[in-house]
C-alpha cells in the first residue's frame, strides 16, 4: 500500500509541472501574440500608453522580454519532464489553454479597465473589443478546466478499477 501512496504522490507532483510548464507556456504564448499582433501588426496600442511613443515601444520591449522568459522557461520544464517520462499533454494542454485565458482576462479587466495603462483599440465603442476579448479568454479558461476535470474523472475511473481487481 505504501508503495502506492508514493506512486500517486510521484503522479501528482508530475502533474502538477505538466500543468505549470503548460501554464507557462500559455502566458508567454498569449502575451507574444497579444504584442506581435495588437502592437506590432495593427499598431491598436502599446503596453504602456500613458506617455509618448517612446516609452511605449521601451514597453513593448520590456513586455516581449517577459512572454519570452515564460515560453522558455516552460520549454525548460516541459523538455525534464518529456526526459523523465512523465510528460502529461493533456494536463500540459490545459494548463496552456488557462495560462493563456488567465493572461487575457488578466490584461482585458486589469490592465485595461482597472490600471487604464492600455486599452485594446482606441475606437469610440471599445465595449465590443472588450466584451470579445473576455469572453475568449474565459472560453480559454473554461476548455483547460474541462480538460483538468475530464482527465481527474479518468484517472478516478482507473484507480477505481485496479482497486477493484487489486
Amino acid at each position: 500500500m505504501a508503495a502506492s501512496s508514493n506512486q500517486h504522490i510521484g503522479q501528482a507532483v508530475f502533474a502538477n509541472r505538466n500543468m505549470w510548464s503548460g501554464i507557462l507556456f500559455g502566458i508567454g504564448l498569449a502575451a507574444f501574440i497579444d504584442e506581435a499582433v495588437f502592437h506590432l501588426l495593427l499598431r491598436w496600442h502599446h503596453f504602456y500608453d500613458k506617455s509618448t511613443t517612446d516609452i511605449g515601444l521601451i514597453s513593448d520591449g520590456l513586455f516581449h522580454a517577459f512572454s519570452w522568459f515564460a515560453t522558455i522557461g516552460s520549454l525548460f520544464m516541459f523538455a525534464d519532464l518529456r526526459r523523465r517520462n512523465e510528460l502529461q499533454l493533456k494536463i500540459w494542454w490545459a494548463g496552456k489553454l488557462i495560462g493563456a485565458g488567465a493572461f487575457q482576462l488578466y490584461d482585458g479587466t486589469i490592465q485595461h479597465k482597472l490600471m487604464r495603462i492600455h486599452q485594446i483599440r482606441y475606437v469610440e465603442n471599445v465595449i465590443i473589443y472588450d466584451v470579445i476579448w473576455n469572453v475568449i479568454a474565459i472560453v480559454m479558461i473554461i476548455a483547460g478546466l474541462a480538460l483538468v476535470m475530464s482527465k481527474r474523472s479518468k484517472r478516478k475511473s482507473e484507480q477505481e478499477v485496479s482497486y477493484k481487481h487489486g
